[in-house]
């Protein structure tokens, strides 16, 4: 699917992430800023992948600025900003949760 707007879901809060979505051309690319990067950024950037390959979306750019998320409170973000870039926040595709 094509992204129609760039969109931004989260908080900078503890215990949250805050993920923008926007046009790319490249695949997926990726700007993942975290303290624990290190240990838990290629799960982070995998639930995140996940969530969009869902979504038929092969072509975007991804900026996240994590302050300790759980995987479940990534996927939530993820799906959020996903449906606003396709802006379909007020017709949400259940099937995905």
């Amino acid at each position: 699917m094509e992204i129609k707007k760039t969109a931004m879901a989260g908080t900078l809060e503890s215990s949250d992430i805050q993920i923008m979505l926007s046009q790319g051309s490249n695949g997926l690319e990726f700007d993942l800023v975290s303290d624990v990067a290190k240990q838990f950024g290629k799960a982070i950037q995998a639930t995140i992948t996940d969530v969009l390959n869902t979504y038929d979306i092969h072509d975007a750019k991804v900026k996240v600025v994590d302050k300790g998320a759980l995987d479940m409170v990534v996927k939530a973000r993820a799906i959020t900003v996903v449906q606003r870039a396709l802006d379909m926040a007020d017709e949400p595709d259940w099937k995905v949760i």
